[in-house]
């Protein structure tokens, strides 16, 4: 096998109610894990997606509400599905721009923990597209020589995606491929990290490609009105957006992507505003008023205009005046108090 693996490839694909990432639920998947050692293990499971299949879905998979009625939910089988993939890069046909982020809009939705950080992610259709332009089953047959038995089941689609890809390396091995710049490589080799590179050229940082890097490594909107601006100068024209993406139908992987953004942003400016701040001065101490004084105030026990005041907590005394001379009045008002004439 030319293929040389550092650790294992998962190959997979998805059968769903529809296309719609948001919206759309997982009935099938298949998993072929294959090992450095050349040996692989395969793991299927059809899945209740919890709302109906529509007909025209169901018209293309073979899969209908009946054949899943039974069936646990994602929820269930998340965890399962995760521990069998484990730390395996991730190959599929079209599965950068379906596969991937619908697969993790339901580990996220059952809440697993599914790491993409450190994962390759081989697009096999990328590689077909870029040299031959066909679809899959053209590509099985262009490559392989064969035609699909069950196309359109997940485990049929899933080796047939395994054998395009060892019989692409076998291939293009030694074929010179020339990008739109001009540049000139041998892209298609038995190195999954440079299989890597050459399916994810549109550089997308959250697999739905509303947000792709640009060649310096920074994010920039890749839809709508801000198509092609960077993340961040859209965040600070206009803070609005990032509330209005969060808020909008958009699939959940692409929200944690600007999550990420946007904190990163936000610690940017916080830290700008602190580097800005001016440096406020000292306030000048005299030394008389090191030592707080308490300052007296008179306190009242009630309103009332004739009720004494207290001080302190202490009776008021009436000021004393002093004593007036007697005189011949005073004298007399004496003598005829006492009876005294």
């Amino acid at each position: 096998m030319k293929l040389k693996l550092k650790r294992p490839l998962a190959f997979f694909d998805l059968e769903t109610t529809g296309t719609n990432i948001g919206v759309d639920r997982i009935v099938e998947i298949s998993v072929i894990k294959l090992h450095p050692d050349g040996t692989d293990e395969v793991g299927t499971w059809r899945v209740h997606p919890g709302i109906p299949i529509p007909l025209e879905s169901s018209l293309v998979h073979g899969i209908y509400d009946e054949h899943i009625k039974d069936e646990k939910r994602f929820k269930e089988l998340g965890n399962h599905i995760a521990e069998f993939i484990g730390d395996a890069d991730l190959a599929g046909y079209n599965s950068n721009k379906f596969d991937i982020p619908m697969l993790m809009e339901e580990f996220l939705r059952a809440g697993v923990d599914f790491d993409l950080e450190n994962r390759h992610f081989v697009d096999v259709q990328n590689i077909f597209h870029q040299m031959e332009q066909r679809t899959l089953k053209a590509a099985y047959q262009f490559y392989c020589d064969k035609q699909i038995v069950n196309a359109h089941s997940a485990e049929a689609d899933t080796r047939a995606t395994m054998e395009v890809l060892l019989a692409q390396i076998e291939r293009y091995e030694n074929q010179e491929w020339e990008d739109k710049k001009g540049n000139k490589s041998m892209p298609v080799i038995g190195d999954v990290e440079a299989l890597h590179k050459f399916t994810n050229l549109s550089r997308p940082v959250d697999f739905a490609g509303r947000m792709v890097y640009n060649e310096d490594g920074e994010e920039l909107i890749n839809f709508g009105k801000h198509k092609g601006k960077r993340v961040e100068d859209v965040l600070n024209a206009e803070p609005s957006y990032y509330s209005w993406m969060m808020q909008g139908d958009f699939p959940l992987y692409t929200k944690r992507k600007l999550e990420e953004i946007y904190k990163r942003w936000n610690a940017k400016k916080v830290a700008e505003r602190q580097q800005n701040r001016p440096a406020q001065k000292p306030l000048a101490v005299n030394a008389d008023q090191q030592k707080p004084v308490e300052a007296v105030k008179p306190i009242y026990q009630n309103n009332s205009p004739k009720s004494s005041p207290q001080l302190n907590n202490q009776p008021y005394k009436k000021k004393e005046e002093p004593a007036k001379p007697v005189d011949d009045d005073m004298l007399k008002q004496l003598a005829m108090k006492f009876g005294k004439g």
